[in-house]
């Protein structure tokens, strides 16, 4: 297997065969993201502007040092920050950051199409299937030794890394004999690029010592095409505010409502399960039709706003009937609320309401 110190930009730009694809850790990166709330963009694996933006406002939100996605970074994101792809085993019940990585992998290979949540549930485990037999592996959805070369193989993704680059650029300080032409030729740019970064008339001679901002990578980077699955599609409704404002709305603890959207969607607006959930929080139509004429009394709209209003109407519901308890309503909300006065928890819904609870904690 090959071995990666740092994930750099260059990994992830440099190789022609990289540059539409970008880098594959970066997609678990923008999912951690995400999930707080601060990039709604492409889920696309490219280091770009918006990334950078996104991991520096949530450095300055946890008093980190600005710069790149260090392992400070990454463990103050939560259970989404780590570990990174190739680090481990992945196996059913498993959650994080490499999880998200796989998720991103499987969507792009048209082998998957849920939420990209960085939990490894029966969609995700299911697609890892469809994706090993296509690779004439044993098709034991468990991302081991063999299942992890060849996906590294196949989809060039750095592992064993400690380090995510997200910066978008770097300076360069003239010396005696530079010229924009050789200095763009050294650092795989160009005179042009040179010029629009640094707001520079490229008829004027530079001067020894000016300090020039390099274009990185990034900027060069080819774009991805506009046409991507909806799973990596930019978000146009801010999420996490519409869910903020009915939990606010209806007395229910922000952090848990967001954690469990996250884990029913990702926080994606147009999912559709097998069983016909929809939406954020993934509620059924009988979910939504108890809720109308039982919680609500009144029609609520076909919309994202109203989709989140049943869901946070409905968990709402659920934690008035176990008295408040978050374990046991999160339960009812996975296998019925009768399921679990009858029986308790299945063993099926012990790992995901577990993972709830920890997300629940750095949401």
């Amino acid at each position: 297997m090959r071995r990666f110190a740092v994930i750099t930009l260059a990994a992830a730009f440099l190789a022609p065969a990289a540059h539409a694809a970008g880098n594959p850790q970066i997609a678990g990166l923008q999912v951690a993201l995400r999930a707080h709330g601060l990039y709604l963009s492409q889920i696309d694996g490219i280091a770009g502007p918006k990334t950078a933006a996104a991991v520096h406002a949530f450095q300055r939100k946890k008093h980190l040092r600005i710069g790149v996605a260090d392992v400070h970074t990454r463990i103050a994101l939560g259970p989404l920050g780590r570990p990174l792809f190739g680090s481990r085993t992945l196996r059913r019940g498993d959650f994080g950051w490499d999880v998200s990585v796989l998720q991103f992998l499987l969507t792009k290979r048209g082998a998957y199409s849920g939420a990209l949540d960085g939990y490894l549930g029966k969609e995700t485990a299911a697609a890892l299937k469809r994706y090993q037999r296509s690779l004439n592996l044993s098709a034991d959805a468990v991302v081991g030794p063999r299942t992890l070369t060849a996906i590294v193989k196949r989809d060039r993704v750095p592992v064993r890394a400690k380090t995510v680059t997200v910066a978008s650029s770097s300076i360069y300080v003239v010396r005696t004999g530079d010229s924009l032409t050789s200095i763009a030729s050294r650092h795989k740019t160009t005179v042009a690029a040179l010029a629009r970064a640094n707001k520079l008339d490229i008829l004027k001679p530079i001067i020894i010592g000016q300090r020039l901002r390099i274009p990185s990578a990034v900027a060069r980077a080819v774009t991805v095409a506009a046409v991507t699955r909806p799973a990596l599609a930019p978000q146009s409704v801010d999420v996490r505010a519409v869910l903020d404002r009915w939990a606010n709305a209806l007395g229910v603890d922000v952090h848990l409502v967001r954690a469990l959207a996250w884990m029913e969607s990702g926080f994606q607006t147009s999912i559709i399960s097998s069983a016909g959930a929809r939406g954020v929080l993934q509620t059924l139509p009988t979910t939504r039709e108890y809720v109308e004429t039982v919680l609500a009394g009144k029609p609520i709209a076909h919309t994202v706003d109203g989709d989140v209003e049943v869901g946070v109407r409905y968990l709402k519901h659920l934690l008035d009937a176990f008295n408040g308890d978050e374990r046991l309503a999160l339960a009812g909300w996975y296998q019925g609320e009768r399921a679990v006065r009858a029986h308790g928890l299945y063993n099926i819904t012990k790992p995901v309401v577990a993972n709830v609870l920890a997300l629940k904690s750095r949401m």
